[in-house]
């Protein structure tokens, strides 16, 4: 054992180094020089065996050598992986593209378009509102009672300091009528939020969109007519609507639109529970209360209004079941859209 065996080591191994192409290639020559019968290795465990002052000259030129390769083996690792991620990250011009993955509008995103642009059709101008909203704008100005249970802590979110998460849009309606004068005619979409078991016909969170149209002479007429024309556009020409009497207490009269069942024609199913046909919003016209507590002179002014759950018009447009399937972001379901 000698200097020159340990130079020789040192310059066949920095040689093979820097010819070497590849990672595995660079392994193989770490492994060959310091592994556990490595070149170097054998060297470094037979110096007990050598006179003490050869052994520490000895020692010293291998400790050496090996610090030089283990520096110069790091470095042409680090050549050779940033060659090679430049190798990969190269583009052949000449070979195919891939196809892009093509998405689409959720079903829901869908359905509200449709109804706007309906509406927007019509005349009507699109407005929007804040999702916190104060008492006054979610119950006290739309004529709800301080006892009505639409107000109780399991019907709607308080945040505190008379805030709350809006369980309905028709804030937006009286917000506009704040700073507009006659005629009005909008629709406001928007999320709303109450707290609802989700199941397979409700969320604590959904879509909904009213529809204000106040003027001079506006009457139970206009809204039938107005509404007649959406469930046609929406659900198809063919469609029959039904009014039935029910209550709000920002409209007066009320009605529920029911639309025959587009499952059974009217037969009754499941899907209609039996009764052929299916709610689809509510309406009515405007209480004069609501009138009075924005500034409208309600014996001038008349008007209508609506609501409807966007989830429930894509449920029944679409034949869907389940609510929850909106929110599940199964590509199954939404491809299909």
């Amino acid at each position: 054992m000698d200097k020159e065996a340990i130079s020789k080591i040192q310059k066949a191994a920095e040689s093979s180094i820097e010819q070497a192409k590849s990672l595995e290639e660079l392994e193989r020559i770490r492994i060959k020089v310091f592994g556990r019968k490595g070149e170097l290795t054998q060297i470094l465990r037979g110096l007990s065996s050598l006179p003490i002052e050869e052994r520490k000259e000895i020692g010293r030129l291998a400790n050496l050598a090996k610090e030089q390769l283990t520096a110069r083996l790091a470095a042409r690792k680090v050549e050779l992986e940033t060659s090679q991620a430049t190798t990969e990250d190269k583009i052949d011009v000449t070979l195919p593209g891939y196809r892009l993955w093509r998405g689409s509008r959720h079903p829901i995103t869908q359905t509200l378009d449709e109804i706007l642009a309906i509406f927007v059709g019509m005349g009507y101008q699109e407005e929007l509102g804040p999702e916190i909203e104060t008492e006054w704008y979610n119950y006290d100005a739309l004529n709800f009672p301080p006892d009505h249970p639409a107000r109780d802590m399991i019907a709607c979110f308080y945040l505190g300091q008379g805030l709350l998460l809006r369980s309905h849009t028709s804030p937006v309606q009286i917000r506009v009528m704040e700073r507009k004068k006659p005629p009005i005619r909008i629709v406001a979409p928007g999320r709303v939020f109450r707290p609802d078991a989700f199941d397979a016909s409700h969320s604590p969170v959904f879509y909904q969109v009213e529809g204000l149209y106040v003027d001079e002479g506006v009457s139970m007429a206009d809204l039938k007519g107005t509404l007649e024309v959406f469930s046609k556009k929406m659900f198809g020409e063919k469609t029959k609507i039904r009014f039935s009497p029910s209550y709000f207490p920002f409209t007066e009269p009320s009605a529920e639109l029911a639309i025959l069942c587009v499952v059974c024609e009217g037969q009754g199913c499941k899907t209609c529970k039996n009764s052929g046909w299916l709610e689809i919003l509510g309406c009515g016209m405007v209480h004069p209360k609501v009138l009075e507590n924005v500034g409208y002179d309600s014996v001038k002014y008349t008007g209508f209004a609506f609501g409807m759950g966007v989830e429930r018009i894509a449920m029944i447009k679409y034949a869907i079941d389940d609510i929850r399937l909106f929110y599940e972001n199964d590509l199954r379901f939404l491809e299909q859209f």
